[in-house]
């Protein structure tokens, strides 16, 4: 390989296109900053509009991979290579591209047309192939609702687009329906007034359209009432509940029988046996659970970002200074287990273990002041006689 050709290849390059060079560099340059502004007054212009948040960013990413792209083509015809190379080959990996991902290319357009149409937005309550749930993120590839036992269910936008979507919060208003049973003894009269009575006594019942509860089927064994009330949408639950209850309640205290289903009872002569742990519960030890210290910067804003971090810090000198404090309690203990000789207390001398040779050397002291003992009485003993002789012999 000639590296000197190679070198003078380029040195040639760089002095025959010199300006094409500088032209490069400045388009380059005043391509960017023309992209920005132009997206930047685009996003205000359709933020104005009715369309959507997730449509704004829909629209202003395509326009903006766009542009880039005119740019580049142009930077590459102004150094002097083939466009039309170019243009082949990228058509043909954009074919490849999109039979790969055929299914997302659906969604994607499936997507748009859900925000255009506008058949619901973030927050509704809806229900879609059986599960249902508020909707909590729309995006041209899925959409996101989260249930009432707290269950983030994704939902590609082929299966909304081609299924039915049933939207409970369309409107601010919704109907709470109801079926009462009572026996045939019942005053039909009676039992309607009762019902209109609790929801007329609730205030998030709507007057305007008036309750409504009539006769509404003869049963095998009971008579079927069906009631009807108004209500606004985020009340439904409230009312459905307080009604219900209540109803029950009054029924009661009129003394107006509710059939039930009959049961057939059979006398079990062997005494069941049923097996259980022998242990009882454990205590209950609560779980730590540690709070995330993950900024998102997308979410919170800068001023949440600023309280976090202060708050992160409070907490990180908080278990600083406990640490040092258990440290300085071990090293204050430490300093006072010293003895007399060894600078140590005397019950901790008491306390320590004696060792197997220290026993022996008691246990000899001990034989050894035994044997003087013996010994001094002995002597006792024979200087007993020779002192009754010397007192004889003085008398």
């Amino acid at each position: 390989m000639d590296w000197n050709a190679i070198w003078n290849d380029i040195v040639n390059f760089f002095k025959t296109n010199a300006w094409n060079i500088v032209i490069f560099f400045a388009v380059l340059l005043i391509g960017i900053i023309v992209i920005k502004v132009f997206m930047n007054v685009l996003r205000r212009v359709l933020k104005r509009t009715k369309l959507e948040p997730i449509a704004v960013g829909f629209i202003c990413g395509v326009v903006k991979l766009v542009l880039y792209l005119c740019l580049v083509l142009i930077l590459l015809s102004i150094i002097g290579i083939e466009i039309t190379g170019i243009l082949t080959a990228v058509s043909a990996l954009l074919l490849a591209v999109g039979l790969a991902l055929e299914n997302n290319i659906a969604n994607a357009a499936n997507g748009i047309i859900v925000v255009s149409s506008k058949m619901f937005k973030k927050g509704d309550y809806i229900e879609v192939e059986g599960k249902e749930g508020n909707v909590v993120e729309i995006n041209f590839l899925f959409t996101t609702i989260l249930t009432s036992d707290n269950k983030r269910i994704t939902i590609p936008n082929s299966s909304i687009v081609n299924g039915t979507v049933v939207n409970y919060d369309s409107s601010k208003t919704r109907r709470v329906d109801f079926k009462f049973n009572v026996g045939y003894d019942s005053n039909v009269k009676q039992v309607e007034k009762i019902i209109k009575d609790v929801m007329y006594s609730n205030g998030q019942v709507l007057l305007d359209p008036e309750p409504f509860c009539r006769l509404n089927a003869l049963n095998s064994n009971c008579l079927e009432f069906s009631a009807k009330c108004w209500c606004d949408s985020v009340d439904y639950w409230d009312v459905y509940y307080y009604v219900l209850e209540n109803v029950f309640n009054e029924l009661k205290r009129n003394n107006i029988t509710m059939p039930t289903g009959q049961v057939e009872i059979r006398q079990r002569k062997e005494v069941p046996v049923y097996p259980f742990e022998s242990d009882a519960l454990p205590k209950r030890v609560e779980k730590v659970r540690e709070e995330s210290d993950a900024i998102d910067l997308e979410k919170m804003s800068f001023s949440e970002i600023i309280h976090h971090q202060k708050r992160k810090n409070s907490k990180r000198f908080k278990k600083n200074k406990k640490d040092k404090l258990s440290i300085g309690e071990n090293t204050s203990l430490k300093d006072d287990k010293i003895d007399a000789e060894n600078n140590k207390p005397i019950e901790e001398i008491k306390q320590e273990p004696v060792s197997e040779n220290q026993d022996l050397k008691v246990e000899d002291k001990a034989n050894e002041n035994q044997k003087e003992v013996d010994t001094t009485i002995e002597q006792k003993a024979s200087d007993q006689p020779t002192e009754k002789k010397s007192k004889r012999k003085k008398k």
